[in-house]
């Protein structure tokens, strides 16, 4: 799971920066993406390690994050598609960066839980067994 997360983050990363490329350069903010890419690339980083309760932790650090990413970039482009209330989007390329952003989030998430459940079933059968 430490390089899912790190590609992650480097997806994240180039978001960031082709959403700054594509507003002409002018929006900082569309390298929030990528500034969230670094940190997971830092939390897979963290988690690259044989001590089963750090990497424990620090996988349930960057699903959290994750999740908080898909719930902040999701609503905030919910919020301003339905904002727009029929009239052109004022920022098509941002709403595109955060839907694209909620969707890498959830995929994450997703595949996080499902590793999650299947290192818990395999914890368990080693117990019983």
């Amino acid at each position: 799971m430490a390089k899912l997360t790190i590609g992650f983050g480097i997806a994240l990363i180039a978001l960031g920066v082709l959403g700054y490329v594509d507003t002409g350069s002018t929006h900082p903010t569309a390298l929030i993406p990528t500034w969230a890419g670094l940190l997971f690339v830092l939390l897979g980083a963290l988690s690259n390690t044989a001590d089963s309760k750090r990497r424990m932790l620090w996988m349930h650090t960057a699903v959290t994050l994750a999740l908080l990413g898909f719930l902040g970039a999701g609503s905030r482009a919910i919020s301003e598609y339905l904002g727009a209330h029929g009239a052109p989007l004022a920022h098509p390329a941002a709403i595109e960066a955060q839907v694209a952003m909620a969707l890498l989030c959830l995929g994450y998430v997703l595949l996080c839980v499902r590793s999650f459940i299947a290192a818990r079933k395999a914890r368990s059968a080693v117990v019983e067994g």
